[in-house]
């Protein structure tokens, strides 16, 4: 009777050995999650400004035809 008590007490240790583990990891990965949409909108940022300076230099040209314009996401 008393080794099921131990038993039972060891693996409750466990499980909240566990538990804070699954915690940590998932702060660690929720902070990576939000430094990469940082980085994403800095790269989307990028990416408009780079579509920006094509479709102006295309305008320069004589005779091209007019960029098509994209919706924005």
């Amino acid at each position: 009777m008393i080794s099921d008590f131990q038993d039972l007490s060891d693996k409750i240790d466990q499980l909240a050995e566990l538990t804070q583990a699954l915690r940590r990891e998932n702060a660690q990965l929720r902070q990576a999650n939000s430094a990469l949409v940082v980085e994403n909108m800095a790269f989307q940022r990028r990416l408009s400004e780079a579509h920006e300076r094509v479709a102006a230099l295309l305008e320069k040209i004589p005779g091209a035809p007019a960029p098509v314009q994209e919706d924005a996401q």
